[in-house]
């Protein structure tokens, strides 16, 4: 059919006639001004993909009419332009594809629909570990022991790369997904099919917002349902509501991003922006680099938001030279943005759109600060953090306490490291991490380690050997100017060797610490500390014997390392006394940011960009000697304990089954607030006595073998056994933190997973209860794959972060939400009773429905399908059993 905005089509540049797009000025709707930017953005993708079936001329009414509807729940499809992911998302996502095409193939379709329609970049990322570290060989070898462990995924991704078209996978080491979309993945503007619009995409990772620094619209959802996009189905999305975040005044000449970012992240988490866009302006905004907005805007769902959003400037144009782009595509990208009305002049107040709500921040009162010890949002100042730590250790156990008898405080453990005595107490630094796409896309920050280190080492200060430094750069690039402009060999003396390129610490992998450390730590039951530039903190995630984890900036990192305790104030305390017996404070080596940018505006230079991303996809020569079949459809290896058809479709029919109601289910779990998709699915080590590590071991796999929960997503059967596997988890049913869960009908403790195959043995239905901010944290799509797994028909949670709630929707779990001002205690509710949720024939999104006890009890929650779509994909039994249905029509 012909779009009923086609009379908007003219060309960009008159000589070009070919090259055209939808000027949404012709339009001639005064609304279309007032939009925030980033609801411009959705406009433009509704008129240009109207075509009445997916997208109708409605939906672009509902979204020009924003300012109305905005908070009534108004349902709009978005189709990204594209796709980003990594492998460890990656990995299932490719192996949900290959079940498809099997699926379909049994229902008589051709297999070959389910193909990514839209670009679907896959960066290998998530794989290497910090095995090795301080060595001038930690590189090669932890990329060594990375392609040994992994062979046989990075075999079946290279399968991928081949069976499906418009999916390009970046080799491993070629740096984190999100960095190497900054630098080299983002188009900002599309040139596709002879038109021009906005890029824009989602991510199966939920830092995937970082690229709204660079006025990409773009935000995580789950892998289930990023397949569904590349699969060419729309996002069904509420039109969310915009907090405009007015940025004031000047930094301190001593303020890294990481400071802002961790102060906006605790502010915006008191605003409570759960499912709204966030967008920037003010005069503010120029006084940060895209660097900075990127770092600010990559910590967005720390903060709970959808989308951090800075749109496009000047300075955003400028970026796009620094880093190598293309100069006749820097020519139109500004073109076009300026005839859309995309493009931004952040001291033009009369530029500024009309938003939900504005709040403030002068960025003038931004304080150094680190978060922790266990959540993103709970800034700490660095002039309270010794204060604040010892706080934590006598407070009850919880977000802000460890519960540690005050008579125990100052325990000290003494042991022997290469051949040196040394003792551990409470706050004792033993992990200390430059890592994350978060900060290492920066290289403010990251120069600014480097000039910290070397005024360090000039000044005689080193950092104790047993402490695990790690420096895992977010691309080639940054190793290049740390060696350039000379920083890089002060550094390394201080233990910051590059490991890797990666995510590593920041995501769990990072390797084991000294065996002597170890012991040490269990024998006090101490508080030990990692400090980490990364964006996330939570129990359990950076290592198990790191009970308090602080995020902080990379040179506070260097800082904290060389103290060598969290338990100091650097502002009357030394750092540390050299070999001259003199007091060094860290006043004495912090570089200004005017120092920083000078090596920065020398160092900092596109020649660098170019030379490091011509030969990204190629340069692996680990990568480019695996051999793949080339086969459409995948030959499953019934051998693999890595790749395994997944049983999600088994016994699909092209018939839909009526949902039913759940009658009598037993609750699984008892839980928290915060409960953490880290808590739900652990990406990290397999623990020996896991029933993971059972199951593995009853393959012939040795425990060196086990690899990490990450890299094991490809094969379901480890993957349930280590849904709810996160020794952090504390089940009020046990009343303590374990992997473990009483199996109601006989009083039995015991693992998750045994409970919960117990109860299918039984055929009983389960069901999980928990309180606020169910799901936060990473968007794996594992979360909700396993618990479907386990046999859970549904969660009863006070409230959802995002993607998980469309996670569980995807999987056809049912997010259950109380009431406002019900929650289990108000309700009188102890888990041990059986719960049947009524689930009436005809259903409406956000609708009441009633749940019975077995006591004789009754109340209300609500049920959290909130389009008409995801309503769709429910009766389906998820989103994947939809678009099989879908690819097997005629």
């Amino acid at each position: 059919m012909t779009n009923p905005y086609a009379h908007t089509i003219e060309p960009l540049d008159p000589q070009k006639p070919d090259h055209k797009f939808f000027n949404l000025k012709k339009l001639g709707d005064p609304r279309y001004d007032q939009l925030p930017f980033s609801i411009r953005v959705l406009l433009e993708s509704a008129v240009r993909n109207c075509d009445g079936f997916l997208v109708k001329k409605d939906d672009v009414e509902k979204i020009l009419n924003w300012k109305v509807t905005q908070s009534q729940t108004v349902e709009v499809p978005f189709r990204p332009a594209r796709v980003i992911l990594q492998d460890f998302t990656g990995v299932p996502a490719v192996v949900d594809f290959a079940a498809m095409r099997d699926a379909v193939k049994k229902l008589q379709g051709d297999p070959e629909k389910i193909n990514p329609v839209c670009p679907a970049d896959l960066v290998i990322d998530h794989s290497i570990q910090v095995d090795f570290n301080r060595k001038s060989d930690s590189l090669q070898k932890n990329q060594d022991l990375e392609f040994e462990r992994n062979r046989e995924r990075f075999e079946f991704l290279k399968w991928g790369s081949k069976a499906f078209r418009n999916m390009r996978i970046i080799p491993p080491g070629s740096g984190i997904v999100h960095q190497v979309n900054l630098e080299y993945l983002a188009r900002v503007v599309f040139e596709q099919d002879g038109y021009y619009y906005p890029d824009s995409l989602v991510g199966t990772d939920s830092h995937t917002t970082m690229i709204d620094g660079l006025g990409v619209l773009g935000w995580g959802v789950g892998g289930i349902e990023a397949e569904a996009v590349m699969l060419g189905q729309p996002i069904s999305m509420v039109l969310p509501e915009v907090i405009g975040y007015k940025l004031q005044g000047t930094p301190d000449k001593y303020i890294t991003s990481t400071d802002i970012v961790l102060t906006v992240t605790k502010h915006l988490r008191q605003v409570g922006v759960v499912g709204k866009f966030v967008e920037f302006f003010g005069p503010g905004v120029a006084q940060l680099s895209i660097a900075d907005r990127a770092t600010i805007a990559n910590m967005c769902p720390e903060y709970g938001a959808t989308a951090a959003f800075f749109p496009v400037d000047q300075i955003s144009i400028q970026y796009l030279k620094q880093t190598g782009r293309d100069t006749e595509k820097l020519s139109y990208i500004e073109k076009y943005l300026k005839a859309v009305g995309m493009f931004r002049d952040y001291s033009n107040t009369a530029q500024d759109p009309q938003f939900t709500q504005v709040v403030e921040l002068d960025l003038s009162t931004v304080v150094p600060c680190c978060s922790g010890p266990k959540r993103p949002q709970d800034r700490v100042s660095v002039s309270e953090m010794k204060q604040d730590f010892e706080t934590c250790l006598g407070a009850k156990q919880g977000f802000k306490g460890f519960q540690v008898a005050p008579e125990r405080h100052n325990v000290q453990v003494s042991f022997e490291y290469n051949g040196a005595d040394y003792s551990l107490s409470h706050g004792s630094v033993v992990i200390a991490a430059i890592t994350s796409c978060t900060n290492t896309s920066n290289p403010s920050v990251m120069l600014g380690a480097g000039l910290l280190a070397q005024k360090a080492v000039k000044a005689g200060l080193s950092v104790k050997p047993y402490i695990k430094t790690s420096l895992s750069p977010g691309s080639g690039v940054v190793t290049y100017y740390l060696k350039e402009s000379g920083v890089m060999d002060f550094l390394s003396q201080l233990g910051f060797e590059v490991v890797g390129y990666g995510c590593m610490t920041c995501i769990g992998n990072s390797g084991p610490l000294p065996e002597q450390v170890v012991e040490a730590i269990t024998q006090g039951d101490l508080v030990a500390a990692g400090v980490l530039s990364g964006n996330r903190n939570f129990e359990g995630r950076v290592h198990p014997n790191t009970r308090a984890n602080y995020l902080a900036s990379p040179p506070l990192v260097i800082a904290y390392a060389i103290a060598g305790t969290v338990r100091i104030d650097f502002e009357k305390e030394p750092l540390a006394v050299n070999a001259q017996g003199k007091e060094v404070f860290l006043r004495d080596i912090w570089p200004t940011r005017e120092e920083i940018q000078a090596v920065e505006r020398q160092f900092v230079i596109p020649a660098m960009f170019k030379e490091v991303y011509e030969k990204v996809e190629k340069v692996n020569e680990r990568w480019n000697s695996l051999k793949a079949p080339s086969d459409k459809l995948y030959t499953w290896n019934t051998n693999s304990t890595y790749i395994k058809s997944p049983p999600f479709f088994d016994g699909l029919t092209r018939e839909l089954q009526t949902p039913k109601s759940i009658t009598d289910a037993y609750v699984l779990l008892n839980l928290g607030d915060s409960v953490t998709t880290d808590h739900i699915s652990p990406a990290g080590n397999i623990a020996r006595n896991s029933s993971a590590a059972r199951y593995l071991t009853s393959r012939g796999l040795t425990p060196r073998e086990f690899n990490s929960y990450g890299s094991r997503r490809g094969n379901d059967a480890v993957m349930a056994r280590g849904t709810f596997a996160n020794i952090r988890l504390f089940n009020k049913f046990i009343n303590k933190q374990a992997p473990s869960t009483i199996y109601l009908p006989t009083g039995e403790t015991m693992d998750v997973f045994d409970a919960a195959e117990k109860y299918q043995q039984a055929a009983h239905p389960l069901l999980i209860l928990a309180g606020k901010e169910y799901g936060s944290g990473s968007s794996r799509d594992w979360a909700a794959k396993g618990p479907f797994l386990l046999g859970i028909k549904a969660v009863l949670a006070e409230s959802y972060e995002r993607i998980h709630r469309s996670n569980l929707v995807g999987m056809g779990i049912i997010p259950l939400e109380y009431l406002p001002g019900d929650n289990a205690e108000s309700l009188g509710l102890t888990g041990r009773e059986r719960y049947t949720v009524i689930i009436p024939p005809q259903l409406t999104p956000r609708m009441t429905v009633d749940i019975k006890l077995d006591t004789g009890k009754t109340f209300q929650a609500k049920m959290r399908f909130d389009t008409d779509v995801e309503l769709t994909y429910f009766h389906h039994g998820g989103i994947l059993n939809y678009m099989i249905r879908k690819m097997s029509e005629n």
